[in-house]
This record gives structure tokens, sequence and C-alpha cells, in this order.
């Protein structure tokens, strides 16, 4: 038989380590907030099908150490997190640089030279001609970078 308020306490167990509320934690589930309130407050036994959420939306949980509270948890010391997957090197063969190449190294690598510009709107009016230069040499610089995960999360940089 389950003790109910050892059991309650395994769940706030879990819910501090995966810095989840009591509200998170049965969203997470699927089931409703009242019931993980029931069950924190020891008012409610919980279910097979309880439990077998509690597993499913939580895998470092093992059903032995949530129903009786012996094993581990977590499963294991990390928190299964995807790897990173680093593609094989190809050996590169360094060439020399020429002393005539390093200035043209140094330029900016997102400016057009003025001659290319030139050529590239030759057949265009005069007022869109200026549309275009002043559209190129705008300085423009990144503020923030902002990368959205499948897991509804997100990282953000700012310059």
């Amino acid at each position: 038989m389950v003790n109910t308020t050892a059991f309650g306490k395994r769940i706030q167990e879990i819910m501090k380590f995966y810095h989840v509320s009591a509200s998170g934690f049965a969203d997470a589930m699927g089931v409703g907030r009242s019931s993980i309130s029931h069950i924190l407050s020891g008012r409610n036994k919980p279910s097979l099908d309880f439990v077998m959420k509690i597993a499913e939306a939580y895998p470092e949980a093992e059903l032995y150490w949530l129903l009786y509270g012996q094993g581990t948890f977590p499963k294991s010391q990390e928190i299964n997190q995807p790897k990173e997957i680093i593609p094989p090197v190809t050996p590169v063969t360094p060439t020399p640089i020429k002393t005539s190449d390093i200035a043209e190294s140094e330029q900016d690598l997102f400016s057009l030279p003025e001659s290319d510009i030139q050529n590239n709107i030759s057949d265009t009016t005069e007022d869109q001609k200026k549309q275009v230069i002043h559209s190129l040499a705008t300085n423009k610089e990144i503020s923030q970078i902002v990368f959205f995960y499948t897991d509804g999360t997100f990282d953000f940089y700012k310059n």
C-alpha cells in the first residue's frame, strides 16, 4: 500500500528537481490542478493512471521509487539532454597568403566595392541608383538574436 504522505513528498521532490509549480506539474501530466492539490494534502490517494502519467511526463522518476520510496531519484545523475553532434572534420591544406591579399582581406566582407555597385545599377534611374547606394551604405548593427526551441523555450543574446 502506498503511503500518501510520503508519496506527496516524492511529488514535491520531483517538482523541485524540474523547477515546476504544482500547476505546471499538473499541466505537464494533463491532469486537473485540483488533483495535485488533493494528493499533496493527503486528501486523495493516487490512482494507477495518475502514477503512470507522472512516469510518462517525468522519465527521471522510477516507478518503484515513486510508489515506495526505494531506489534512486533521478534515475541518473545527468538529465537526458540532446547530445551535441559534431560533424567529422575534413583536413584543410593551408594556402599561403600573399601580401597583396592582406589589404583585400581587411575589407568589410559585407560591403561591395564601388565599381560593383555602379555595374549592378547601370540600368536604373538616378533615384533608384541613390536608393540602392543608400541601402548598401547604411550601417545596421544586430541588437538581439533569439533562438526558439521546439520544447517552447528560448534563448536570446543581446549585443
